[in-house]
Order: C-alpha cells, then sequence, then structure tokens
C-alpha cells in the first residue's frame, strides 16, 4: 500500500473490512472504479468469481438470529425483523427477488438450508453485505429472462401449501407488485376483469401464459390470433377489452 495517498489507502482499508476481499482483489475492483467506493462495492459483489468464500457458521448465527424460538424456522416475525435490518420494506419486490435466490418454498417463511444456502450463493455472510448487495438484485428485474424467472417462481412461492391455484388476491398482488416493474399497460383491466368476470382463484397455466401474453401481444391487441392457444380466461379478457373499447376488435 506505500504507492497508495492516505484517502486512497483508508479507501482500500474500508473495502476490505465489507468485503473480506483480498489486497489485490480490493485494489483492483477500487482502480477499476476509480476509487468511488460505492460504485467499486456494486462492481466487487456483481462479478461471481470476485466474490468470497463466506464464512459457514457466521450465516448460522444470523439465520439463529430470526428463527423462531419454538421451530427450526424463519416465520412471519423473523422474517419481518430480517426485513427490518435490511432497512427494506417487507412488501418491496427485492424480497421476492432474494426468496427466489433462496429457492424458498412458501411466502413469509424459510428453512434452515434455504437460509443459509441462498445467502452463501450470493456471498454473504453478514447484513451489511447484503444491503450492499441489494441494488444489483434490484436489477437482475432488469433482465428479461431472470424476470421470467422470477415471474414463474412468484406463482409457487405465494400460493398456500397444499393448493394447485393461487387465490385471486393474492394473485392481484403479485401481478401489481411484478408489473410495476415491468409495466404493462392493461394490468389494472386485467385485475378489474377477474374481479369482475373470473372472482376464482388463478392457475398456474394462466400466471404463466400471461406473462407471454403480456410481453408479446400489443395492449391494442392488434396482434392477437383468436385461433392462438391461449387459455380460456385470456381469450375472455380479450373479448372484454374488445366490448369496453370496440376500437381495439380484431379484424
Amino acid at each position: 500500500m506505500h504507492r497508495l495517498n492516505r484517502m486512497q489507502k483508508d479507501k482500500l482499508r474500508q473495502f476490505i473490512s465489507v468485503t473480506d476481499a483480498s489486497e489485490r482483489v480490493a485494489l483492483a475492483a477500487l482502480r477499476a472504479c476509480e476509487w468511488n467506493v460505492e460504485v467499486a462495492f456494486e462492481y466487487y459483489f456483481n462479478q461471481p468469481p470476485a466474490r468470497p468464500a463466506v464464512d459457514v457458521s457466521k450465516l448460522d448465527e444470523l439465520y439463529q438470529r430470526f428463527k423462531d424460538p419454538n421451530m427450526d424456522m424463519i416465520l412471519a416475525e423473523g422474517v419481518q425483523q430480517f426485513c427490518d435490518a435490511l432497512e427494506v420494506d417487507p412488501g418491496d419486490i427485492v424480497m421476492l427477488v432474494i426468496a427466489w435466490h433462496m429457492k424458498a418454498a412458501t411466502m413469509c417463511e424459510f428453512s434452515r438450508s434455504e437460509f443459509v444456502s441462498g445467502l452463501q450463493s450470493l456471498g454473504v455472510d453478514s447484513i451489511d453485505k447484503l444491503k450492499l448487495l441489494l441494488p444489483n438484485l434490484r436489477a437482475e428485474l432488469r433482465d428479461e429472462s431472470k424476470f421470467r424467472e422470477i415471474y414463474q417462481y412468484a406463482f409457487g412461492f405465494a400460493k398456500e401449501k397444499g393448493q394447485k391455484s393461487l387465490a385471486l388476491d393474492t394473485a392481484i398482488g403479485m401481478w401489481r407488485l411484478l408489473f410495476a416493474e415491468r409495466p404493462w399497460p392493461l394490468v389494472d383491466q386485467w385485475c378489474q376483469f377477474l374481479q369482475l368476470k373470473h372472482n376464482k382463484a388463478i392457475s398456474k397455466d394462466t400466471w404463466c401464459q400471461l406473462w407471454e401474453f403480456a410481453r408479446t401481444i400489443d395492449p391494442s391487441m392488434s396482434n392477437y390470433d383468436v385461433e392462438g392457444a391461449w387459455p380460456y380466461l385470456i381469450d375472455e379478457f380479450v373479448e372484454y377489452i374488445q366490448q369496453s373499447n370496440p376500437a381495439s376488435a380484431t379484424t
């Protein structure tokens, strides 16, 4: 460090204390980001090969901090405490991204293996490190292939245990959350249609196909094929839209 000035040495020490990176790796990250520490953190945690081996004992301590006192699980109260520690609202979509990385099976709970292996895969073993990673986790939603995986994962994550379908109110809440990240102009009309005309649980097929519909069909329905293999509920939605706005009807 003798070639560095005092400010650079301070930034290097700060970077190493947070990331546990070697001096060589820390220097490379800081130099690549022109000594902007915050940018260097994002750069570092977004480079899978650069992620340090995590301390599994720290992850186990972290799990113990949030687990239920009577069960070997992190339940709703522990999830809330986890969110509070991260300074994130439980309804923030980044929590869905974290759950996706953990491969969590059920909303509002994490098993020991889900929690530990999920954070291990992210290369973090402390709340501070995970907080630094949040911008990168949010950025994953801008990747279409990852967003599609997260969208499809959300169905199983949000449905109640033992149920094959997703409760309508829960489905609407998840759609509004997801489509707030990748806007679909018809999401409000879709939710209104379901409440007025359907009022039943949502099947997995409808859930998955709606993403393809929102991604590929123009809001005017100009490229909608009446002979296409869409679920009946989506066909009914198109008819609903066309009746509400005759100008959108296909010819």
